[in-house]
C-alpha cells in the first residue's frame, strides 16, 4: 500500500462519508475496511467473496454501490484492466500511487512503481499545457509463469 497507512485511509474515508450524511456500519464499512487492508486492487467479486469468507453479510449489489460511491467521492480508484474487468483500490489523499501490469493469459495483476515513468508523465503535462489531475497506467502482456 502507498504512503498513508491503511488505518488512516479507513478512518478518513469513513469520517468523510459520515460528514456527508452517510450512515456508519453495514456493507459500506465492511467494504472500506477490506479495501484498507489490501496491497493492490480487487474486483467487486473478489471483495464480495472475501467478505463472505469473513462471514460478513453483504450483498454483491451493496458492494457495487459502495465502490461506485467511493469512486464518485474520489476515495477509491477504479482501474480498467481489460476484458470488461474493473478493479478497485484506495485513493491515497497524498496522491501516492502505483500502476499495474496484467497478464493477458491468466489475469494476474501486479503493482509497480517507476519514478522515470512519473517524470515522463510530468513532461507530457508540460508539453501539452494540460493540468493533469490523475492518470492510470495498465500494462498488458504475458507473465513469467504463462510464458514458461
Amino acid at each position: 500500500m502507498a504512503a498513508g497507512s491503511p488505518t488512516d485511509w479507513k478512518t478518513s474515508t469513513l469520517a468523510m462519508l459520515r460528514g456527508q450524511g452517510y450512515r456508519s456500519g453495514g456493507a459500506r464499512e465492511a467494504v472500506v475496511e477490506l479495501l484498507a487492508r489490501q496491497e493492490c486492487c480487487l474486483t467487486a467479486q473478489e471483495i464480495f467473496d472475501r467478505l463472505r469468507e469473513q462471514r460478513r453479510r453483504v450483498g454483491i449489489a451493496s458492494v457495487y454501490r459502495t465502490l461506485d460511491l467511493l469512486v464518485d467521492k474520489g476515495l477509491a480508484h477504479r482501474i480498467d484492466v481489460g476484458a470488461g474487468t474493473a478493479r478497485y483500490e484506495p485513493a491515497q489523499p497524498d496522491g501516492e500511487h502505483h500502476h499495474h501490469v496484467v497478464c493477458d493469459i491468466c489475469g494476474k495483476v501486479e503493482a509497480f512503481a517507476d519514478e522515470r515513468l512519473e517524470r515522463a508523465l510530468k513532461r507530457v503535462e508540460t508539453s501539452t499545457g494540460y493540468t493533469i489531475g490523475g492518470h492510470d497506467v495498465v500494462l498488458r502482456g504475458d507473465c513469467r509463469d504463462c510464458r514458461d
